[in-house]
């Protein structure tokens, strides 16, 4: 297997922040935007020079747990591209094989786009987000000789996945039948919109449709509004989760039997699957959900209020904590109010208790009641955008935003990997790949190919 050089480094949090969570929260939530930002840069500045005990960039003697699992990956856009980089941050080696005709659809989709160092922009952020520690080779998988080299690569890889509509691969002689006659070890994992049997199978999958389709976006919004899809393509990574998964057990599996097996993972069991306890109030009491913004249906208050120049998110997800809360806010005695005293009295009289919150809260500004809050036991947070989010004191201290070596725009930034192993760690390796870099390199290094042999694929417009 072919090892590639580390290059990435963390951003960390200095000594001079490294303090408790309510000093470090203070200085955060009282701090102007200029100030967040000076923040940032000295975190930026002192990054090369120190490293932390949560840096998930490891040496190449310390290989992930996945190292030594070869993945050949013919998954396009976010969901199949999410999983599979997900093996690869655990170890894996990832062969994305694309079209030699533009690749992932993902590559074009900007703005915005990377801004490479000689003043071009072909990189999108879209597709970065989600390819790095793959090798792209480019394979005509449509032209036999293409689908050679697909076979060839089968017969020595552990894993397969792909997210093409179901039947399409069988009518090219790359479905799992075809291709775990090659490899009967194979784990050969496919993600769809609708899973591979049913009236709906045979329809192409897209995660707002999704979201729609299987409820999340009937329960998603303003109680009054409209509904509206969550800010992310959250059934599509969600569906990434459940398939990484899906593969990691199949291997597991695959230690006990012998064989690899088919993984059939779509986008609507997923969603369906999530809907978790809203599915369950459904399912167990015949209750219909409804949208409520960002309240809980089951525990008040639970739910973002208005401050006076901004929003805070509040909970109490008990009859203490809304004692405790109601201390910080200076109105003990709602606490012994028997309309409120316990959570099913406070959902029962949900609408006059955040009236009355709502009111308290926005006779202070934001910083005023963060720093109130802070420390008191009651679960509370700003509203952050995504600047502040990357800028964010804990997300820096265990290493969610990394830098990397871009072969075309140079030095780029990634979120880290967001689960730590005490042993064998996940790794960045190296950086988003460009179209086609790695087919010389895989075709030699992994398959034994020459170059007459490569110059006669190309010829034949397979590669």
């Amino acid at each position: 297997m072919v090892r590639q050089t580390r290059q990435c480094t963390p951003l960390l949090l200095p000594a001079t922040l490294s303090t408790p969570r309510s000093a470090a929260f203070s200085v955060y939530a009282q701090s102007s935007y200029a100030k967040l930002e000076s923040v940032g840069n000295k975190l930026e500045s002192c990054s090369e020079n120190r490293l932390s005990e949560e840096n998930p960039v490891r040496d190449e003697q310390e290989p992930g747990p996945l190292h030594g699992v070869r993945v050949v990956d013919l998954t396009r856009v976010l969901a199949g591209p999410y999983s599979t980089q997900l093996l690869g941050d655990l170890g894996a080696e990832v062969i994305k094989v694309e079209n030699p005709d533009g690749g992932d659809d993902t590559r074009a989709w900007g703005p915005p786009f990377a801004k490479n160092l000689d003043g071009t922009e072909t990189e999108s952020a879209y597709f970065l987000s989600v390819n790095r520690n793959k090798k792209s080779i480019t394979v005509n998988i449509r032209s036999e000789e293409g689908r050679q080299v697909i076979y060839e690569l089968v017969q020595k890889a552990d894993v397969f996945v792909e997210n093409y509509v179901p039947g399409k691969l069988d009518k090219m002689g790359l479905g799992y039948k075809d291709l775990s006659a090659l490899n009967p070890r194979l784990v050969y994992a496919s993600i769809t919109g609708y899973g591979q049997t049913g009236p709906y199978a045979d329809r192409p999958g897209y995660d707002v449709m999704i979201e729609a389709e299987a409820g999340l976006m009937y329960i998603t919004g303003e109680e009054c509004g409209p509904p509206v899809k969550v800010g992310v393509a959250v059934t599509d990574l969600t569906t990434g989760l459940y398939a990484h998964a899906s593969v990691l057990a199949a291997l597991f599996a695959r230690n006990r039997t012998g064989r690899g097996q088919h993984v059939d993972c779509s986008l609507l069991e997923s969603q369906v699957a999530t809907l978790a306890n809203i599915g369950s109030s459904y399912l167990i009491a015949g209750k219909e959900a409804k949208r409520m913004g960002t309240a809980h249906p089951s525990i008040v208050p639970y739910q973002v209020l208005q401050t006076r120049d901004s929003h805070i998110m509040i909970g109490a997800g008990n009859d203490g904590q809304f004692r405790t809360l109601c201390k910080a806010l200076q109105l003990d005695t709602l606490a012994d109010n028997p309309r409120y005293k316990t959570n099913r009295d406070r959902v029962a009289n949900r609408d006059e208790l955040i009236h009355t919150l709502t009111n308290r809260l926005k006779s202070e500004n934001n910083t005023f009641w963060l720093k109130a809050l802070e420390g008191k036991g009651v679960p509370f947070a700003p509203i952050n955008n995504i600047e502040q989010t990357f800028r964010h004191p804990q997300v820096l201290a265990r290493g969610m935003v990394q830098e990397m070596e871009h072969p075309k725009a140079g030095k780029i930034k990634v979120a880290g990997t967001p689960v730590k192993y005490s042993d064998t760690k996940p790794t960045i390796r190296s950086p988003p790949p460009l179209l086609g870099q790695h087919t010389e390199q895989v075709l030699r290094g992994v398959l034994g190919y020459d170059n007459m042999k490569i110059q006669n694929l190309k010829a034949m417009d397979a590669i």
